[in-house]
């Protein structure tokens, strides 16, 4: 008998299974809204220009080597991460008190800092603060704050099921009736699985409660950029946060908005009281680094750098950037049109309010069941849709499928 019989089957992960089942499928008109990557109108992968561009400089820049490098990662990438985060004229970066760990990924992260907080947030080595995830949210919050040992994981009211838009009241609520010093996981910039952000002026009620009620803030910055086609815009929550002068962690992923998927660049942005507490914040996380992954990888870390340090790449990896966007905007906008052309029951305009690379269809669980098996359209269960997937090829069938499966399945 193995030393392993007893190891249970694991559940599939939910998006990686729907994948798997779409390629499986031989039906010629099936479509996959489910994976969250941008594909191009022919619904294929897009490298962008410019990290191409940057590839072939790294290639043939005989300088480089294989060394490993420093524990927190690449100087110049984790400094020019933090910028285009807090922005170039940030406070807290002129007053030196903001430092950045290379992780793996925007899951890296978030492990990074919750591992940190554990350790050393609220006390020392304190399981039992509460950890606020939105209603609903990317499944991996839950388990990278569980998996760190967080016994305490909880939801705040977000999404308003039945106006299909934010749920502010339950949210300022949540804000208020929370235990002091509760972490709070917000979401930077297109909201996954909604797509559905507060308003500067939401931003602004929200962070006079948590700096009130001494919340810490965690933002999740994994479409920066990608939501709206501007850096700025994309960011204005996280900076508004800093103006008013809290101490915060910020995960940033670059697997969407540099289409690095499988480079694995991600950056923990941290903002620190003074240049004292964040030495020793850093100090602690070199050793947490060292026990998980050791040392960072540098090729994604060195496209995103030299992309964000040279103007003229700069200038370019915008213009990228805003092609994906754009693509999106159009997809949302020509969805929404056809639905209310074909007189689909219920309003669709929470497409458009929408941004980012999801949308929350409002769509029950029969009615995505009906979607997959009978129309081989690939979706969450949620009713979360890619609209990277959505093209000038397949809308008219997606649409038509939609209202379809709204018409027929209650």
């Amino acid at each position: 008998m193995s030393v392993f019989s007893e190891v249970p089957q694991a559940a599939p992960v939910a998006v990686f299974k729907l994948t798997n089942d779409f390629n499986n499928d031989q039906f010629p008109n099936k479509v996959n809204l489910g994976v969250g990557a941008y594909r191009t109108d022919d619904g294929k992968p897009w490298v962008l220009p410019v990290v191409k561009k940057v590839e072939n400089i790294i290639v043939c820049d005989n300088t480089l080597n294989h060394e490993y490098l420093p524990i927190l990662g690449l100087p110049e990438f984790r400094s020019s991460a933090s910028k285009i985060a807090l922005g170039d004229d940030s406070p807290a970066i002129l007053e030196n008190r903001v430092g950045a760990v290379q992780c793996l990924g925007g899951t890296g992260a978030l492990k990074m800092g919750a591992e940190f907080l554990r350790r050393f947030y609220n006390g020392s080595n304190n399981t039992k603060t509460p950890v606020y995830v939105s209603a609903p949210t990317w499944e991996n919050h839950n388990a990278v704050f569980a998996n760190a040992g967080f016994e305490d994981v909880r939801p705040y009211k977000y999404w308003d099921a039945e106006k299909r838009g934010l749920d502010l009241a339950g949210f300022l609520g949540d804000l208020e009736s929370c235990p002091e010093r509760s972490i709070f996981v917000l979401h930077a910039c297109a909201h996954n699985p909604t797509g559905t952000d507060p308003t500067p002026e939401q931003w602004k009620q929200i962070a006079e409660i948590m700096m009130r009620r001494k919340l810490f803030v965690f933002f999740d910055s994994a479409y920066q950029g990608f939501a709206s086609g501007s850096l700025e815009k994309d960011a204005w929550a996280v900076r508004f946060f800093v103006s008013m002068g809290f101490e915060m962690f910020c995960a940033q992923s670059f697997s969407k908005n540099f289409g690095l998927y499988n480079e694995r660049v991600g950056n923990l942005t941290i903002v620190a009281r003074d240049a004292d507490n964040l030495k020793r914040i850093l100090s602690q996380m070199e050793k947490i680094v060292r026990t998980t992954w050791s040392n960072p990888p540098s090729q994604g870390a060195r496209v995103v750098a030299v992309t964000l340090n040279t103007p003229e790449l700069f200038a370019e990896w915008k213009d990228n950037v805003k092609t994906m966007a754009d693509r999106v905007l159009l997809m949302r906008a020509q969805l929404r049109d056809k639905l209310k052309a074909l007189g689909t029951p219920g309003t669709w305009d929470h497409i458009t309010e929408q941004i980012g690379m999801f949308s929350f269809t409002g769509l029950n669980s029969k009615q995505v069941e009906y979607m997959v098996k009978e129309k081989h359209i690939y979706l969450m269960a949620s009713g979360r849709i890619n609209m990277c997937g959505l093209t000038s090829k397949n809308i008219n069938y997606v649409a038509e499928s939609i209202h379809e499966a709204v018409t027929k399945v209650q």
